[in-house]
């Protein structure tokens, strides 16, 4: 593990709930806080660059979720794109190659996984294995027995995301094994 992947970790460890946002007025909101891991969830290729300046001039960490930005292909020199026009920290992705392609280029990476059905375990195994990302986040993330489950078998760090909406949630997720959880849900940001 490098020792921005190491830094990286405390931070997460150390401030487990991670503001996702999605949308301008969930960017303001944002900005305002005090929570220091972001992960972007909006934007396209003529904003992006726009949106990570002004979380970093805030002083955040930056993670963009490279599947969502529009225009964005999901070729790998998008990954290259948003290095070196955004600088941002890292990436979400849930495609491998764009993992790869980001760890390649030294940026922190999180796959995401939508766990659908018991074949999702054998393909965050087996994924998590030959892509090696920096953490995974799974989704829904208010299911403990599962994120139990997934936290036993993984060999990164799990990112509760997804239908959080109370600190029951929160704390069934960390209970279960996760390091932090990720939210779009004001209310549970701003508690």
């Amino acid at each position: 593990m490098t020792e921005m992947n190491h830094q990286m970790l405390e931070i997460f460890e150390d401030c487990p709930v991670i503001a996702a946002v999605k949308d301008e007025e969930g960017m303001q909101k944002c900005l305002k806080s005090e929570i220091p891991v972001v992960f972007v969830l909006y934007g396209d290729i003529c904003n992006i660059g726009d949106i990570v300046a002004r979380l970093k001039k805030a002083g955040k960490i930056v993670i963009i979720h490279l599947d969502l930005i529009t225009g964005l292909s999901s070729k790998e020199i998008a990954v290259n794109f948003l290095k070196s026009i955004t600088h941002a920290d890292g990436i979400i992705s849930t495609k491998p190659g764009i993992i790869r392609k980001a760890r390649e280029e030294g940026m922190f990476t999180i796959m995401r996984f939508f766990v659908i059905d018991s074949i999702a375990f054998e393909n965050i195994e087996k994924q998590t294995e030959n892509v090696r990302p920096d953490m995974i986040e799974v989704l829904p993330g208010v299911m403990p027995k599962v994120i139990r489950k997934i936290c036993r078998q993984s060999k990164v760090p799990v990112i509760a995301g997804g239908l959080i909406t109370d600190k029951e949630d929160i704390m069934g997720a960390l209970g279960a094994g996760a390091i932090s959880i990720s939210t779009t849900n004001q209310k549970v940001l701003f508690m």
